[in-house]
């Protein structure tokens, strides 16, 4: 039986206080969530400037991994607030897993769990809005930053290209982003606007970054039926599901299963209510 169906769903962090370190508003997305659903109280820690470890622009170069950026960011929060709880937010910008041609947002939230020695982590993903346009016409640059949702999505500009460092971010207004851009203009006569990745400019990752934290709470919240450890999940999908016409074995998931992250417990479970693929996913088939 699923993670999701089990009857020992409890509350294990009801009461504690977990920091979270975040210097662009994620705290508004992030603590209800959790608070609601592990009874804990988030502590939001700000006396840490995130953008050192990176940042959307490229002007700080990210060292390490999403993961490491975000392991960072918990252990920071921990360390400055003294407690044993942490959570650290790291968001990135990729090609889309299907066709590789549109933006793709991937968020993971980390908890880390220096009582128990535990980490667990929370993913959601999604279309992402990160979009940009070199351009000296100024009619180019309106109709642009109508389409990415402006000023809701607030954007950042440089001059000549996307290598110059000098940035005009957090732009969230028209007369802002018209005088930026004639500044822009006259320093180089060609303009490079995008989008803004920093969470609380982007309207889009940002509620992509509460479904993380749903995600991390139905995680923190699914125990190990065999030790009681936090975070018993899917581990791993096994493929195999039957071709509903020929009867063999296809690609398709066929099983999920689920497992501990501190003990070698681990359960199969089979996908409920698919009793076979579509031939069309079949290799025999449909070659």
């Amino acid at each position: 039986m699923a993670p999701e169906q089990k009857p020992g769903m409890v509350r294990f962090y009801a009461g504690k206080e977990i920091a979270l370190l975040t210097k662009h508003g994620k705290q508004r997305v992030i603590n209800p969530v959790l608070e609601e659903a592990l009874g804990c109280r988030v502590r939001h820690v700000d006396d840490y400037d995130t953008d050192l470890l990176g940042t959307f622009t490229m002007d700080v170069q990210r060292s390490g991994t999403q993961l490491d950026a975000a392991r960072r960011k918990a252990r920071i929060a921990m360390g400055l607030s003294g407690l044993p709880f942490g959570l650290g937010s790291e968001g990135a910008f990729l090609p889309d897993p299907f066709i590789g041609l549109t933006p793709w947002n991937l968020e993971l939230i980390v908890f880390i769990d220096s009582v128990r020695d535990l980490e667990v982590v929370g993913i959601s993903q999604s279309q992402g809005n990160f979009r940009h346009l070199l351009t000296n016409d100024r009619s180019k640059l309106e109709a642009f930053a109508r389409e990415v949702g402006f000023p809701g999505q607030q954007l950042a500009l440089r001059p000549q290209d996307e290598h110059d460092r000098r940035i005009h971010k957090g732009l969230s207004n028209w007369l802002a982003l018209e005088s930026a851009f004639a500044s822009a203009l006259t320093e180089a006569g060609m303009v490079f606007v995008e989008t803004e990745g920093r969470a609380h400019a982007n309207p889009q990752r940002m509620a992509n970054i509460g479904l993380a934290a749903a995600n991390l709470a139905a995680r923190l919240a699914s125990l190990c039926p065999s030790c009681g450890t936090p975070g018993y999940w899917q581990f791993e999908r096994v493929a195999g599901l039957p071709c509903a016409d020929c009867g063999a074995p296809t690609r398709e998931t066929s099983a999920i299963v689920y497992g501990c992250i501190k003990c070698a417990h681990r359960e199969t479970c089979k996908v409920q209510g698919l009793a076979h693929a579509d031939p069309g996913r079949c290799d025999f088939c449909n070659p």
